[in-house]
């Protein structure tokens, strides 16, 4: 042995042997159990740590391959088992620190060569020195060496978050390390000063820097997802935590108070004692001030973290008597900002947008940080402090203000906040704000508009809070009147701006209202009106004051009986100088004769809107003010009576008559330079027109000529630019209507205001409105996904919105021409045709010489019937030429489909056809007349039977064609008018055309029948024919002649891939194949349904049907037994197959001769059918398990079993039930099935179990428990987190109706078995644990009903069950039971609204379950009246806490009553010496209210009880 030692040893030492030798000789010595060396460990330790730092001084010259071996010799030592199961051992064995220097080298070498090569190894052995506790002391003991590794680490994450490479796991799992020790060493440390100096000298720059990075990177995929989802999380928090503890020590805050005090204050403070030498606001600026990053991240790294760092500054010192230090240290974090420079007279131009948007940003930070310390005390800074801190943020405003940045949300979050701490900080500067921050500020994009509109919404709050409204509308109108910077500023209220100005106007006063608005009439008679003519800028300036008059006139109150008579007279005097100061004067200029060429100026047109929208706003405001306060009257009353003469003499429409003085020919050249543009003017007179209307209709008589005339000119007035389809949002503001956002705001009028217009337009209007209704709903479908994130109005969503309202199917006229235009757009999409436009369906429902509308339009027509006999003969023709044209449409279809001549569409025309199908979706369909609905079925009829997708076409997309047809065809059928179809169309022939088209169209399918949309399509297919054949059943028309002429037509289909009769199987089709047993299913099914529902006295009607339907089933089991043979082995079976084969079963099971099974089985089936069933069960058995989470598979296939299980004589083998039992239990565990599947199929699972249990023999009955307990692992919910527990789940709200309400069902379900089956009272007590664990608050109220309901059964099970139990865990019993009481005085306390009366029900549901427990209690449980004093006290000691709502406190009161009946006199005199002073005058009320109602009733009731 000592051989050996000695060899190793001096091996290792000498000179001469190979480095590869030595390397060699030290792996074997660790891992040999045949070397003994003396503590060898240690040595090999000692070893490898001597040579690495050897190599590092310089005293030995290894080559770098032998370096990076020997570290990874250390790494493999340190991380080896062996050496980690002597450290637990107890065993001694250490690091020496000259190891840890040498690491820390390492990686500074990679920090200066900016390149992490090679140094992963190195990285391993810091993470296993770290994680081992008697390694990590070379680190701990000497804090210098942490402090070190720890800069160099997180100058190396820096580097490898600044490059373009992937970020790895390694390097930051070792800084997260790092950190976590440096932090538990940092808490032990007793010397604040030194900590604060290792951090400001070592750790806050490159920790502010890697902040940072961490913060802005943005994440790829190539990045490790650990890093990226946790690390760089919890390394943020730890740095924060770092900062905190080190620079923010509450021994530190005297050396902070000495510094950022001015000296007179400290001297007072601390009586002439010496200053502490220790600066630690400075030696913060100065690290943030120095060069420690790249000159382009250095701004950024500062701006994100003087936030930070005055945040952990607050969390440390902010107390009431600390505000002034607090408010200095803000100031100078906020002068190492670049943003400082400028108050000191910087240039602007030095910070670029960018720069401008974080150093904002981070002033935001530190304002709001103020505002929420509350460390501005108005008064106290006054008093107290000269007012330091109000001439700061002085400056501060003043400097926001003067560098205008209204492109940056943040800026005016900064002065929002500056308003929010004090209004005056802004005041003085009051002009300068509603210049650069609203009237001439360009805020157009959402991210800034949204911050502005906040910004300037606290200003109106603030002013009107301190009725100084006029004053910030008297600063608006001085900036109005500037001269504008560009030609053409932004509308002054927008429609968010619009909005928070009415909530102003409804708060304040109306006397100040009137007097801002006397101020901006007095400014326009004064100043603007006198300058305008000529004047471009006096032009947009009286647009301006305008529209702020308008904004004012619309949204204050409106007057009403009970205003103010002096309110009413100043508003009288404020229209008739309005009308009579601006208006008159306006139109005298418009009225003057002007050249051609003059009439396109800018200002002419700008003076022309602005004098049509205040003539409309002074119109629309003096007729409400008429309406609704009689104390109002008009300034134009004296000539109300001429409101519709004039129109009525001159015998067209003139609006002239508004305004007094004005002459028809004067009014006739303002409209001709209205109507010479697409602008406000121009949809100014629509509206004026539009309340002309409203106003005559108003009248006893109304003047049809002159509405006539008023619906037409605005319809005409908009048809030129709609007609164009250009048109952009609008936001609602006159204002600013354009050529492109004209048309939506026209048409928003229009449709607004339909029920209006439409009595009054013809019917070629009608089919204009209906056309440019169509041509939207077809823009907004092509741009549905921009559409909902536009917020203002379009003519799409206007359409949008029409289709989905209820007035269009009341607008009967126009629903009918939409209806019409449709058809001639499906029409214009469909491809022309060679043939005789006779043949052509489509274009004939649509033909004009065809009176479609003769229904809806008589009877507006005043015809007396018995004079004009001619007239109402004449009116019946029209009606029957229109159903003989439908009739012949309908022939023409059915000859087109059983001809075999589609017309075949291009993949384009269907996905034209498609969004016409989508926007006849909208449409409703029970609203039409008899004749409408025909059209409307013709229509899908055609589209199905007389086209065809070209070869080239997605067969996905016509899949999702013919779905659509068929769905839209069964929603015709669902409505009120579907037999109308019938006059037209023998069901027969329907049937048949729509069979003859799927089976043409199916031979495309052959290889799409596994994607979900092919088992949707055959799902519509299947609804469309049951819901035909049960309409022609109920009809009772024809019923045998259409099924004979349908189910011949069915027995000599072959679905082969040709023509649809033809014999030969070799081309067999299996996409048709699955259509004909589809249809001979819902053959079957519909009439064995009606055959069971039939009474006795019609026998012979279901002799005939039954004898109809042998051929179907004779030909329903070939189709189907050959469709078995030809499936693909490892495929699932077709959708079609099962259900068919299903309805098989059920007919031979509903046979007469049913009741012989038991003695005779070969009298009620044949053997060929058994076998079929029995081969079928056993394929659907194998296929079970396999089926994953497809529905469409697992439900039909579990609804066969159901049938098939009802007759155990199907299966007569011993283990047949086990097997579907073992079958469903493979499927349930599978990891495909989720909680939503089993929920699915819920209902067929049940009915397949009961059934199966029901005919089952005892033994297969506890098999299939077995199998049911084996699979109570529950794999399917614990997916998330594997092994959760019932505590686990109830932390979780998304688990709760999942997990914790079954979980409490179950156990009251097995409570209830008794204790005969729960014999050990242990086991029973289990359940209190279980119920302490649930949560009762914080729930969504669904969640709640059910867990309240869960815990209250399972108490009550207790209650009634385990009547001994419940004695020896009563104490566990009344703290689960009050756990329930407690949350319905929470849930059920007063709220004023109680909002949703469901809900409340809900509630009141769980305090009547709390009053029957109370009451079961008193009544069955006599032993509880030890407890009754206890739960009293328990009751009123919550009901102290809340105020209860009324119909809650009934139940919950009359419960506590019968508790209350259990107390004998000593617990009264008990509660009322223990309980507290509060809580006592609660029990005082409750038993004297017991005493009055309760005791008193009861003892009425005993008095009269035998």
């Amino acid at each position: 042995m000592a051989a050996i030692y000695s060899g190793i040893y001096l091996k290792l030492k000498s000179a001469k042997t190979s480095w590869e030798d030595k390397l060699k000789l030290a792996r074997f010595a660790w891992i040999s159990h045949q070397c003994f060396l003396p503590n060898k460990e240690q040595v090999l330790l000692d070893w490898v740590s001597h040579t690495l730092v050897s190599n590092y001084n310089k005293k030995l010259e290894l080559d770098d391959e032998v370096v990076e071996k020997l570290w990874t010799y250390l790494d493999n030592v340190i991380h080896s088992r062996r050496l980690q199961d002597l450290l637990k051992s107890g065993k001694t064995i250490g690091l020496s620190f000259s190891i840890a220097q040498v690491i820390n080298e390492r990686l500074s070498e990679a920090c200066s060569q900016k390149t992490q090569q090679n140094i992963g190894t190195v990285l391993n052995c810091s993470s296993g020195i770290l994680s081992t506790p008697s390694l990590c002391i070379i680190y701990t003991a000497k804090c210098e060496l942490l402090v070190d590794l720890l800069s160099k680490l997180c100058k190396l994450a820096c580097q490898q978050l600044s490059s373009d490479d992937a970020v790895g796991c390694q390097l930051f799992s070792v800084l997260q390390l790092t950190f976590a020790q440096y932090l538990l060493i940092q808490r032990q440390q007793t010397n604040p000063n030194r900590v604060f100096g290792q951090v400001t000298g070592h750790l806050l720059q490159p920790c502010l820097l890697l902040r940072h990075l961490l913060t802005v990177r943005s994440w790829t995929q190539a990045d490790d997802n650990h890093v990226r989802q946790h690390l760089s999380r919890e390394i943020r928090n730890q740095i924060e935590t770092l900062l905190q503890a080190g620079l923010f020590q509450a021994e530190l805050f005297s050396s902070y108070k000495e510094e950022l005090l001015p000296e007179q204050e400290v001297q007072e403070k601390k009586k002439g004692a010496f200053k502490s030498l220790l600066l630690p606001v400075n030696t913060v600026q100065t690290n943030l001030g120095s060069d420690f990053c790249e000159p382009a991240l250095h701004g950024a790294v500062v701006a994100g973290s003087v936030s930070l760092l005055y945040k952990l500054f607050l969390d440390s010192y902010c107390k009431a008597e600390n505000h002034l230090v607090c408010f200095h240290m803000f100031s100078r974090l906020f002068g190492c900002l670049r943003l400082s420079d400028l108050q000191q007279g910087g240039r602007e131009d030095m910070l670029s947008p960018v720069d401008w948007s974080t150093e904002l940003l981070a002033l935001e930070q530190l304002l709001s940080l103020v505002l929420s310390s509350d460390i501005y005390n108005v008064a106290s800074d006054r008093i107290r402090h000269k007012e330091v801190q109000f001439g700061f943020y002085r400056k501060l405003a003043q400097m926001l203000l003067s560098h205008s940045q209204a492109s940056i949300p943040a800026w005016f979050r900064c002065l929002k906040l500056l308003i929010s701490l004090n209004h005056l900080i802004v005041d003085p500067d009051l002009d300068d704000l509603v210049s650069s921050a609203w009237i001439d500020a360009e805020a157009s994009e959402p991210r800034t508009k949204k911050p502005q509109e906040t910004l300037i919404n606290t200003v109106f709050q603030t002013y009107s809070k301190l009725r100084q409204s006029p004053r910030l509308f008297e600063e608006v109108l001085t900036v109005i009147c500037r001269p504008a910077v560009d030609e053409l500023r932004p509308p002054i209220f927008s429609a968010g701006l619009t909005v928070k100005l009415r909530e102003c106007l409804l708060e304040l006063p109306p006397n100040q209202i009137l007097d801002i608005l006397c101020l901006f009439v007095e400014k326009c008679q004064t100043l603007i009106i006198p300058a305008v003519e000529g004047s471009t800028d006096m032009a947009l300036k009286l647009m301006a004051v305008c529209s702020v008059l308008h904004a004012f006139l619309f949204n204050m109150r409106s007057l009403d009986d009970v205003t103010p008579s002096p309110v009413v007279l100043r508003t009288q005097n404020l229209l008739a100088k309005i009308q009579k100061g601006i208006i008159q004067p306006l139109m005298e200029l418009l009225q003057a004769p002007r050249r051609e060429e003059e009439k396109s100026d800018l200002w002419l047109r700008k003076a022309s809107d602005t004098t049509l929208l205040l003539v409309y706003t002074w119109v629309e405001v003096d007729t409400l003010f008429g309406v609704s306060c009689s104390k109002y009257v008009s300034p134009t009353a004296e000539i109300a009576g001429a409101v519709t003469e004039p129109a009525a003499r001159q015998g067209h429409f003139s609006i002239s008559a508004f305004l007094p003085g004005l002459r028809e020919q004067s009014w006739e050249r303002v409209m001709e330079i209205a109507n010479s543009f697409a602008s406000p003017s121009k949809y100014c007179l629509e509206l004026l027109t539009l309340q002309k209307m409203k106003m005559i209709l108003m009248q006893a008589k109304a003047d049809l000529q002159t509405l006539q005339h008023a619906a037409a000119f605005i319809l005409e007035s908009g048809r030129s630019t709609m007609s164009r389809g250009e048109s952009e949002p609008w936001d609602g503001d006159i204002s600013v209507i354009s050529d492109l956002t004209y048309p939506t705001a026209h048409w928003h009028l229009v449709v607004s205001n339909l029920t209006i217009l439409l009595p009054y337009i013809s019917l070629e209007d009608v089919q204009y409105v209906a056309n440019v209704l169509l041509e939207t709903l077809m823009l907004a479908k092509a741009q549905e996904a921009a559409m909902d994130q536009e917020p203002s109005i379009s003519t799409e969503k206007i359409s949008l919105g029409l289709m989905h309202s209820s007035f269009l199917p009341e607008m009967k006229i126009l629903h009918c021409a939409f209806l019409t235009r449709l058809i001639i757009k499906f029409s214009t999409v469909l491809p022309t045709a060679t043939r005789d436009p006779v043949d052509l369906p489509l274009q004939q429902l649509f033909a004009s010489n065809i009176p479609w509308h003769e229904e809806i339009l008589a009877p507006c027509k005043t015809l007396d019937l018995l004079e004009v006999p001619s007239e109402n003969k004449l009116l019946k023709d029209e009606l029957s030429l229109s159903w003989k044209t439908l009739e012949k449409v309908a022939q023409c279809i059915v000859l087109l489909a059983k001809s075999g001549c589609p017309v075949t569409l291009k993949e384009s025309q269907l996905e034209s056809c498609l969004g016409l199908l989508d926007i006849f979706s909208l449409l409703k369909l029970d609203s039409f007349l008899p004749s409408d609905c025909t059209r409307c079925f013709l229509v899908l009829l055609s589209l199905l039977a007389n086209t065809r997708a070209s070869v080239s076409c997605s067969k996905l997309l016509l899949l999702k064609f013919l779905s659509t047809c068929l769905h839209l065809l069964r929603c015709l059928q669902a409505g009120r008018n579907a037999n109308s179809v019938f006059k037209v169309l023998h069901a027969s022939d329907v049937l048949e055309a729509v069979m003859i088209s799927q089976f043409t169209a199916s031979k495309f399918f052959s290889d799409v029948l596994t994607v979900p949309l092919w088992a949707q399509y055959l799902q519509e297919f299947h609804a469309f024919l049951e819901d035909f054949l049960q309409m022609v059943i109920e009809r009772r028309q024809s019923v045998r002649l259409n099924l004979e002429k349908f189910i011949s037509f069915l027995v000599s289909c072959k679905p082969d891939t040709g023509a649809a009769k033809s014999k030969d199987r070799k081309n067999w089709n299996p996409a048709a194949e699955q259509l004909l047993l589809m249809t001979f299913t819902t053959l079957c099914h519909v009439v064995t349904l009606h055959l069971q529902q039939l009474p006795e006295k019609k026998l012979h009607s279901a002799d005939v049907l039954s004898a109809l339907l042998e051929p179907v089933v004779l030909q329903m089991v070939r189709t189907v037994q050959h469709g078995l043979q030809s499936n693909t082995p490892n495929q699932l079976l077709p959708v079609a197959f099962i259900p068919s084969v299903t309805t098989l079963l059920k007919a031979d099971l509903s046979h007469p001769v049913r009741r012989g099974w038991q003695k005779e089985p070969s009298g009620f089936l044949e053997q060929p059918r058994i076998k079929l069933y029995q081969e079928f069960y056993s394929q659907i058995l194998r296929e079970l398990p396999c089926a994953g989470h497809n529905l469409q598979f697992l439900q039909p296939a579990l609804q066969f079993l159901t049938v098939f299980c009802s007759v155990p004589e199907l299966y007569p083998g011993k283990e047949a039930a086990v097997m579907v039992g073992f079958a469903i239990k493979k499927l349930l565990s599978g990891p495909a099935i989720t909680t939503q599947v089993i929920q699915s199929m819920e209902m067929e699972l049940t009915e397949v179990l009961v059934q199966l249990l029901g005919n089952c023999s005892v033994e297969e009955f506890y098999a299939i428990m077995r199998l049911v307990l084996q699979g109570l692992e529950l794999r399917h919910v614990w997916q998330q987190k594997a092994k959760m527990q019932t505590k686990e789940a109830c932390q979780d709200p998304s688990l709760i109706s999942i997990v914790v309400v079954p979980i409490l069902e179950t156990v009251a379900a097995l409570l209830r078995q008794g204790e005969g089956v729960l014999v050990n009272p242990h086991h029973v007590s289990l359940a209190f644990n279980i119920l302490l664990t649930i949560p009762l608050d914080h729930l969504k109220l669904e969640d709640y009903s059910g867990v309240f309901l869960g815990v209250h059964e399972v108490l009550f099970s207790v209650v009634q069950c385990h009547p001994k139990v419940l004695l020896k865990a009563a104490p566990s019993f009344l703290n689960s039971f009050h756990r329930l009481v407690v949350s319905v005085m929470h849930e059920g306390r007063q709220k004023g609204d109680r909002g949703n009366t469901d809900e409340f029900e809900v509630i009141l549901q769980c305090a009547h379950l709390v009053e029957r427990m109370y009451t079961h209690i008193a009544a069955e449980m006599e032993d509880f009246t030890v407890f009754s004093a206890f739960m009293v006290a328990q009751y009123v000691t919550e009901l102290q806490k809340v105020t209860l709502h009324p119909a809650v406190k009934t139940h919950l009161t009359e419960g506590i009553y019968h508790i209350l009946d259990l107390c004998i006199e000593r617990d009264i005199k008990f509660l009322n010496a223990s309980l507290p002073a509060g809580v006592r005058e609660v029990f005082k009320d409750l038993y004297n209210d017991y005493n009055h109602y309760h005791k008193a009733k009861k003892q009425g009731e005993e008095k009269y009880t035998a």
